[in-house]
């Protein structure tokens, strides 16, 4: 997970009315031209804006409202984009970062302590087998290994090798409803986010257990977090507690404060 990269202070000297009128025309266009790059760069216009100005312009309710209007809009434009079989690049081992990053929304020596001997994973929603899952039989499952970049959204970036529990092969153990919409996640440290379940199914994303052949970090989400490398790092949830599968929209921490919900490619 990472900082989003502007803070929300409104800022008078941006223009509502104009940033009014630049969303009114981004919402009424159609997606009609052939290419994507042209639909990017008509589409980022007003996210440039919101971003070089700073702010959420949070001094306007209706202005708010239509931002919070791009922001589904692309959302739903990126999952139209999304394609299940690409795969997120890999790297060999002579590339890890090291050290790689602490990332959080609070100091390093803030993340939260997990007791492995009394951790349990929640698993709720539209799944078969609602069980709470000990860290030995997490372990005990097929575990694979990738090295792949991590992507922040605050502009840098990081490779780390990540193993653990195919997601894919972790829905299917409990039987999660695979039509299902959404897959959400809550964490020891309060926060909480949620992905598509195409995503959730996608082959690199990974229910992590270890860092670099090593019982994953306190520092990088002990005792588990999940591993998308098609999404930015706000997407991959650390010190997790419970999932659960549903077909309510369940938002997230940055999310719910205007932050695009898709998040990747």
């Amino acid at each position: 997970m990472s900082f989003p990269l502007f803070s929300r202070k409104a800022t008078p000297s941006v223009d509502s009315e104009l940033v009014l009128q630049d969303a009114r025309k981004i919402i009424s266009r159609q997606i009609s031209e052939p290419s994507r790059r042209s639909f990017l760069t008509r589409s980022l216009s007003l996210g440039g804006l919101a971003l070089l100005s700073g702010c959420a312009i949070d001094d306007n309710d209706q202005v708010e409202n239509v931002l919070m209007s791009v922001s589904r809009w692309n959302d739903r434009v990126q999952a139209a984009l999304f394609n299940p079989n690409t795969m997120a690049p890999t790297f060999p081992a002579s590339m890890i970062t090291r050290p790689f990053p602490f990332n959080a929304f609070y100091g390093e020596d803030e993340a939260p302590e997990v007791d492995e001997a009394d951790y349990e994973l929640s698993v709720t929603g539209l799944v078969a087998d609602k069980k709470s899952w000990r860290l030995d039989e997490l372990r005990a499952m097929p575990q694979t290994d990738q090295i792949t970049r991590h992507i922040c959204v605050e502009g840098w970036s990081a490779i780390g090798r990540w193993g653990g529990v195919r997601f894919s092969d972790f829905l299917k153990r409990v039987g999660a409803d695979t039509t299902a919409k959404y897959v959400g996640f809550k964490c020891a440290d309060d926060y909480y986010t949620s992905i598509d379940m195409p995503t959730a199914l996608h082959a690199q994303t990974q229910l992590t257990l270890t860092y670099d052949g090593q019982t994953l970090p306190r520092k990088y989400g002990f005792p588990m977090k999940v591993r998308i490398p098609t999404k930015l790092g706000y997407k991959n949830p650390k010190h997790i507690e419970s999932i659960f599968v549903t077909n309510t929209y369940p938002g997230g921490y940055w999310e719910d404060q205007g932050y695009n919900w898709f998040g990747g490619s």
